[in-house]
């Protein structure tokens, strides 16, 4: 029975005393290989459980309690567990074999966390906001542009241990890069802690990039000749967004500060000079995001403006006319009087002067209006 294997009977166990009856179970169960995120069968949170030394693979053992004892007893590599949307009950024996925090599980199984970094003893707790750009051929008022994510890591002194939740933000091409560079991978649990909030970090850049170009369509659409008539919703549904993007990426900064500059016993001190990389990419992405809301604001304002410009336009469109139409209505109001001493009445003439009068009023009225961009 292979390692990661026996950690799906593990994961149903929520004692340590259950955690010796993997090797007696092991003969009964079927071979499931995890090494690879693809693999992982139905039924169960685990992605991925490799054990590494010197930064290279180790193959698996009997069971994961046996592989975690050899790795502690050599005092070298560690166990990196990967769970999606792990169950209490699927997280309680890996809790118990690796003496996690109960308020630590807590969080990594209810998920809908802050971004934060806690210290329980000798472990370290960190929760990472993923985010997604969601593609669309055309924004509207009703647009998701953003797909969030969460990614809870602890990080011992022999394991990492990484909680996913969300439909995004697979770790399993980030695995393959890490094995691919076994001096960085050789450096210990906190070089997987590192690559994961590197790998964060960029995908914050290339979401904000994208979120630009939505910003970019929206800023040309609104200063546009008929901007007056562009959708206000399509503003409201990106400030939206943003907000969603904004929450993900500013809680993070004092984490990874911390990270890169406080003593840590986990955390090397060559490892913390490349958090502090880190910390130098996030504070861009959250410049970025600020800047975008004052954009966003201004953008809003600018299309209010135009609409109330467009509305005033339209009164005095509306007022010309009217003046217009005042001059026959008068005049014709004036005659209906039905008085019988009006010696126009009785005119030859009378009825041909009154309309080219009136005419003639209302051609200047609206040469006057036209002139002064009334009409």
């Amino acid at each position: 029975m292979s390692m990661a294997g026996n950690l799906r009977k593990v994961t149903s166990l929520g004692k340590v005393g259950g955690l010796r009856k993997v090797a007696r179970l092991a003969r009964r169960r079927t071979r499931v290989d995890l090494s690879h995120h693809a693999r992982s069968p139905l039924g169960t949170a685990v992605v991925n459980c490799v054990a590494y030394q010197d930064g290279a693979r180790v193959p698996g053992g009997r069971d994961l309690v046996e592989t975690v004892e050899r790795i502690r007893k050599s005092d070298e590599g560690f166990v990196w567990l990967g769970l999606h949307e792990p169950t209490d009950q699927e997280f309680a024996g890996i809790a118990d074999l690796f003496d996690l925090h109960p308020l630590a599980v807590e969080d990594a199984v209810e998920a809908h966390q802050r971004p934060k970094l806690e210290r329980y003893g000798d472990t370290l707790f960190a929760v990472f906001k993923t985010v997604c750009y969601v593609e669309h051929q055309e924004l509207t008022a009703t647009s998701e542009v953003v797909n969030t994510g969460e990614i809870m890591v602890f990080v011992g002194s022999d394991f990492v241990i990484t909680v996913r939740h969300g439909r995004h933000g697979s770790l399993g091409p980030l695995r393959e890069e890490l094995e691919a560079d076994t001096r960085q991978l050789a450096k210990g649990p906190a070089a997987v802690l590192h690559a994961i909030a590197d790998h964060v970090v960029d995908d914050y850049v290339h979401v904000t990039d994208s979120v630009q170009e939505d910003i970019d369509q929206v800023e040309a659409d609104v200063f546009a000749e008929n901007g007056a008539r562009a959708d206000a919703g399509r503003i409201y549904q990106l400030k939206r967004e943003l907000l969603e993007l904004k929450r993900a990426v500013v809680p993070l900064a004092r984490p990874v500060q911390e990270l890169a500059t406080r003593p840590i016993r986990v955390i090397a001190p060559e490892i913390q000079a490349y958090f502090r990389d880190v910390s130098d990419h996030l504070l861009r992405v959250t410049e970025q995001i600020a800047a975008f809301d004052e954009l966003l604001n201004s953008i809003l304002q600018a299309h209010l403006a135009q609409v109330t410009v467009a509305q005033n336009e339209d009164m005095r469109k509306i007022t010309a006319w009217a003046a217009v139409i005042a001059v026959p209505t008068m005049v014709c109001g004036l005659y209906g009087m039905n008085f019988d001493h009006m010696p126009e009445l009785h005119w030859r003439f009378g009825y041909p002067i009154v309309i080219g009068v009136i005419t003639l009023a209302c051609l200047v009225l609206y040469r006057g209006f036209r002139r002064n961009g009334w009409l």
